[in-house]
């Protein structure tokens, strides 16, 4: 883990300010109520926060290069994130950032890069006050899970349900039951060359989510896990090269 961590909180920032319900709720943005969360924890340097009406869509070389962690939120404007953003994202992923994708952000151009698949699923908003989710522990030694009881409920949610259509995990942290029945992978990890991902499913934009206690410990946990170690880059032959051996 690195001692020093610099972390970019990434939003769409749509919903707070089109969506009376999420306006009312995270009146200044989902990530910094997350953000108010990390500040001072041990081992964060900096919290930054970017939306997609910055300039360079939040997502300028300037801010990935000063970057350990981002965490991505999107739902509504996936497909308004440029193919360059979406792959400057991913090549820094592969150079070490951490990538922590929330919520719908499974949809995300930067997520579905590097997981090669559709990452499709199932969803139901049920009424005006959702349902319930409980959260499970599958992996109690995996340091996401530091801090957290075995499992813990999020009284007002919208479901997620199998099947999802990502690559196997690398790691799998979570897996979450719904009021209706429903099952989900909700907590996953990959590794994508130097860089570590992981995918935390809580995070609806019309409940306050992100004040629950559980759900910031453990974004803030993955924070820790998925930072760069810092180590220099082996100067590794790639591409074609020549026979180390003689050969006749």
């Amino acid at each position: 883990m690195s001692a020093e961590i610099r972390v970019t909180l990434w939003n769409e920032g749509i919903h707070e300010k089109e969506l009376p319900r999420c306006k009312a709720i995270y009146p200044d943005g989902m990530h910094r109520v997350i953000g108010a969360y990390l500040k001072g924890k041990p081992g964060i340097a900096e919290v930054n926060y970017a939306e997609l009406s910055d300039p360079e869509q939040g997502l300028s070389e300037e801010i990935l290069a000063k970057t350990d962690v981002m965490t991505w939120w999107g739902h509504t404007a996936h497909d308004r994130v440029t193919d360059e953003h979406a792959a400057r994202v991913q090549q820094r992923v592969l150079e070490g950032m951490g990538l922590i994708v929330l919520h719908s952000g499974h949809m995300s151009k930067p997520f579905m890069r590097l997981m090669g698949t559709g990452c499709m699923l199932k969803w139901r908003e049920y009424g005006e006050n959702g349902e319930r989710e409980r959260v499970w522990v599958v992996d109690p030694t995996h340091p996401i899970v530091e801090g957290l009881a075995e499992s813990f409920e999020l009284p007002n949610v919208e479901m997620y349900g199998e099947p999802f259509g990502i690559p196997k995990p690398d790691e799998l942290v979570f897996i979450s039951w719904f009021q209706g029945g429903e099952v989900f992978r909700s907590g996953c990890c990959w590794r994508r060359e130097r860089g570590k991902v992981f995918y935390f499913r809580p995070g609806h934009e019309t409940f306050p989510i992100y004040y629950n206690e559980n759900v910031v410990k453990v974004i803030y946990n993955a924070v820790r896990w998925a930072a760069p170690n810092r180590m220099a880059m082996p100067a590794y032959v790639q591409g074609n090269t020549q026979p180390l051996e003689k050969m006749e």
